[in-house]
């Protein structure tokens, strides 16, 4: 699952969708239910704040000079870090809002399989509309020109992830492309921008659930080992991406997820695994 979780939360193919389907796909009772896999994105968030250290030490520079200068957004980095602020906040309230049916109805391997068919949909409109753009003579703006506009669509995009097979880096990328970015920088700022809301969410679980996940020592470790694992993983997926979207579009992400989503109807129609989640 360790492994599952630091492959998939940065590749547009939704690592909650993959971890919900592996534990049926292996044969197995449970994966940990969904307070496991929200906890273990821990692991991946230190792969973020590792790969990113600069940027972020830059963003927390730019946050010191705005309190001796006495001014919000005084320079570029502390605009940028009070925009990543500002844009996490519609999915804190969405996720809040919709906690109830993402943990319980969306889990739900019919609707895990038509999000990832649909918002496969959505990014290759998003490709689409970037490649008439570049053919029209304008490439995207790279990262030093990211603006408020873009920040906000990518946090109101962001909101879409919290859909099971949605994907956070695909939705992020996905409102980066159609707010006229390019994709190396959609790529790059989608994973600042997933910094707080997957802290958010992982304490957030981490305490609400904390009697679950530490109920037992064989528990304990699991969740230890997953969020190690996650982390190292993670860390050289964040690496491939950035190069890979600088020098290929984000096709054959698209047509994984249609795949994928085609072969999981096709599993549960046949009564290979069951669409409902097993009881831990």
């Amino acid at each position: 699952m360790g492994i599952v979780q630091g492959l998939t939360e940065f590749l547009p193919i939704s690592s909650t969708a993959h971890l919900r389907i592996t534990p049926p796909l292996l044969g197995w009772d449970h994966g940990g239910g969904q307070a496991f896999e929200t906890v273990i994105q821990m692991g991946t968030l230190v792969a973020v704040i590792w790969y990113f250290r600069a940027d972020i030490l830059h963003l927390l520079g730019g946050l010191k000079r705005d309190v001796q200068a006495r001014k919000l957004a005084s320079n570029h980095e502390s605009k940028l870090a009070w925009m990543i602020a500002i844009a996490t906040v519609p999915v804190g309230v969405c996720g809040l809002l919709l906690e109830h049916k993402i943990k319980n109805e969306f889990r739900d391997l019919r609707w895990v399989a038509f999000f990832i068919g649909f918002f496969a949909l959505v990014l290759w409109a998003a490709e689409i509309y970037s490649h008439r753009k570049a053919k029209a003579g304008n490439p995207g703006k790279p990262e030093s020109e990211i603006g408020f506009f873009n920040v906000i669509t990518m946090g109101l995009f962001q909101c879409l992830a919290l859909f099971p097979g949605a994907s956070r880096s695909g939705t992020t990328i996905s409102g980066a492309l159609f707010s006229g970015l390019d994709r190396a920088a959609a790529a790059r700022f989608s994973f600042l921008l997933s910094l707080p809301a997957i802290t958010a969410a992982g304490l957030y679980k981490l305490y609400k659930d904390r009697h679950e996940l530490f109920a037992t020592q064989e528990g304990i470790i699991n969740l230890v080992v997953s969020t190690v694992v996650s982390g190292i993983v993670g860390y050289f997926a964040i690496a491939w991406l950035i190069g890979f979207l600088k020098r290929y579009s984000t096709t054959v992400f698209i047509v994984y997820r249609i795949l994928l989503a085609i072969l999981l109807i096709v599993l549960v129609q046949q009564g290979i695994i069951s669409p409902l989640e097993e009881p831990e």
